[in-house]
């Protein structure tokens, strides 16, 4: 519980405090080593530097104080051409996970229904969608070893998903017919004190059938 009620979103940063090498690896084990759907990890983190922190203020505003503070501001990408045939699919299949891929195999055959029948993704947009849900469970992930670590952050979703894609797309740092961002999260050690938690109580939110 401790650390459920240690993490909150840091609205101000110290910009003289600096994470520990092995604290960020931590953090980015965190998130690499999430959940995913069917594990097919559609994401990509990447580190903003101090020319992006500038460059996206004037359509991140959800950013500004992040840019300004924290000691590591990132984007997490995530992959809008997750298929049941796609070369990253085969790419996983093959050299991650250390298998045979065949189309005709009964897992990729699940995955296939399971996407176009169960879950009807039928256009890169609703790829997207579905890979920023996971992208999600890596977001908190890192939020919570953060936490653990007596790391602070904030989740970003203040900006102007349009502009920053093609912001990120014209630094030559994705290619967005393939990646578009999902979120972004900074990281550092915060300059105000930590708010206590308001939420709703639990009888409000939990139902049994």
């Amino acid at each position: 519980m401790h650390d459920l009620n240690r993490r909150y979103a840091t609205k101000k940063y110290d910009p003289s405090k600096h994470l520990a090498p092995a604290d960020w690896e931590m953090i980015l084990t965190a998130g690499r080593l999430s959940p995913s759907s069917y594990g097919y990890e559609p994401w990509k983190f990447i580190l903003l530097d101090q020319q992006a922190r500038q460059d996206i203020q004037p359509f991140a505003w959800g950013a500004v104080a992040s840019a300004k503070g924290a000691d590591k501001l990132i984007a997490i990408l995530v992959r809008k051409d997750v298929t049941y045939n796609s070369p990253y699919v085969q790419h996983l299949v093959r050299d991650i996970k250390h298998k045979e891929f065949s189309e005709t195999d009964p897992r990729t055959l699940n995955f296939k229904n399971f996407q176009e029948n169960d879950l009807q993704l039928k256009t890169d947009q609703d790829r997207y969608n579905w890979a920023s849900r996971q992208a999600y469970l890596a977001l908190a992930n890192m939020l919570m070893a953060a936490a653990r670590l007596d790391v602070d952050s904030c989740p970003i979703e203040g900006f102007n998903y349009a502009q920053m894609n093609q912001y990120l797309a014209d630094r030559g740092v994705m290619d967005p017919a393939h990646w578009g961002v999902a979120v972004m999260a900074s990281f550092g050690y915060r300059d105000q004190e930590i708010t206590p938690k308001v939420r709703q109580p639990l009888t409000d939110i939990y139902e049994e059938m």
